[in-house]
């Protein structure tokens, strides 16, 4: 009878036929059996000592394995079914909503929300500002929306993938006074720097400055003479925006190609409209609503964006008010003589673009 007794395999104490469970297919006493749990997905015994899961839930390797996940941002254990998929990681339902928010700070590329217009004028300027090196990240996206829409929603970001790990930085339409005056340009370019972006200091950072085609005419006739006139402005003064913008002619070829000279403001535009240029021109005209003016390097110096900025309107103003034989006549001296805003003076005498006064000048971003 002594060769049929059972033996803890836990313990190694004799135990009674009928008085054991068994863990794994040993047999176990039931002192050491406190020791067992089981499995809340197929039952199955184990040793705690064994057990995934939680303090609400017990498993056994295969069930833990095959069955259930874990939050990747909280760790909360999760079967299969209610786990929330995002970027091939998975989430508690909490968790997901968070990220999903946090995601909706940055939009995508063909993101265009309805325009909400800043400032008394006829003429709005779009800003679109791109930043790259610190990381297409959400929470640095919110961070640069917090700063910026305190009061009303005046920017909003979007991914684009000319960036390398960056962001691109959209406004909504603002005349040149609420830009310069109420929009806190400074504290977004400051915050961005903080960051760890950076525009000037990239190979892939663009300024481009959006204007509403209504305030170069009322009827379409009469804008595209302006545009015209925009135009030949462009080309008369290749040398000197190409100086302003920053970019390498290399640069300017991609990103802001010139439609080439011609002899007359009439004669550049019907090369525009009769050529394929795209939406890479250094005046982009694809645009039912605005002109789209791509010469700029990006900055994060905010004097060189507000110039940017009071350029573009000083070149429109030349465009409205001048006949095509005044604009064929305008010297790049005459032209900045007639200028008053100081940042943009400014930045003319750091290129040395304006009347040969140089200052030094100060690092660009």
């Amino acid at each position: 009878m002594e060769e049929n007794k059972l033996f803890c395999s836990r313990c190694g104490e004799p135990i009674g036929s009928n008085d054991y469970c068994t863990v794994n297919g040993q047999i176990v006493c039931p002192d050491c059996a406190v020791h067992c749990c089981c499995c809340d997905h197929c039952s199955t015994t184990i040793w705690e000592a064994d057990a995934y899961g939680d303090e609400y839930t017990n498993l056994c390797h295969h069930c833990y394995e095959n069955y259930y996940t874990r939050c990747e941002n909280c760790d909360a254990l999760l079967h299969v079914d209610n786990a929330y998929r995002y970027d091939d990681c998975d989430y508690c339902s909490e968790c997901y909503h968070e990220l999903e928010h946090e995601s909706s700070a940055i939009k995508e590329y063909s993101y265009k929300p309805e325009p909400v217009f800043y400032g008394d004028n006829s003429r709005y300027f779009g800003v679109e500002l791109e930043i790259d090196i610190g990381g297409r990240d959400s929470d640095h996206a919110s961070k640069l929306l917090e700063v910026a829409n305190e009061e009303n929603e005046v920017i909003y970001i979007k991914s684009d993938g000319s960036l390398h790990d960056g962001l691109e930085i959209v406004s909504h339409p603002m005349t040149l006074d609420y830009h310069t005056n109420e929009m806190d340009w400074e504290a977004v370019l400051k915050k961005a720097l903080l960051l760890g972006y950076r525009s000037h200091q990239t190979n892939t950072c663009g300024l481009h400055i959006h204007v509403n085609r209504s305030s170069l005419g009322e009827t379409h006739e009469e804008q595209d003479e302006v545009i015209s006139r925009i135009l030949y402005f462009v080309e008369q003064h290749w040398n000197e925006l190409l100086k302003f913008s920053r970019r390498s002619e290399s640069a300017m070829n991609r990103w802001a190609a010139r439609y080439g000279y011609e002899t007359s403001p009439k004669a550049i535009l019907d090369k525009a409209k009769k050529g394929d240029y795209g939406r890479y021109a250094a005046v982009n005209l694809c645009n039912y609503h605005t002109i789209e003016f791509r010469m700029f390097r990006g900055t994060l110096k905010l004097n060189t964006f507000l110039a940017a900025l009071q350029l573009v309107n000083a070149i429109c103003n030349v465009a409205v008010f001048m006949s095509d034989h005044e604009i064929q006549a305008l010297s790049w001296s005459e032209f900045v003589s007639k200028l008053t805003e100081p940042e943009l003076i400014q930045y003319l005498k750091e290129r040395s673009l304006y009347i040969n006064e140089k200052v030094t000048e100060t690092e660009e971003l």
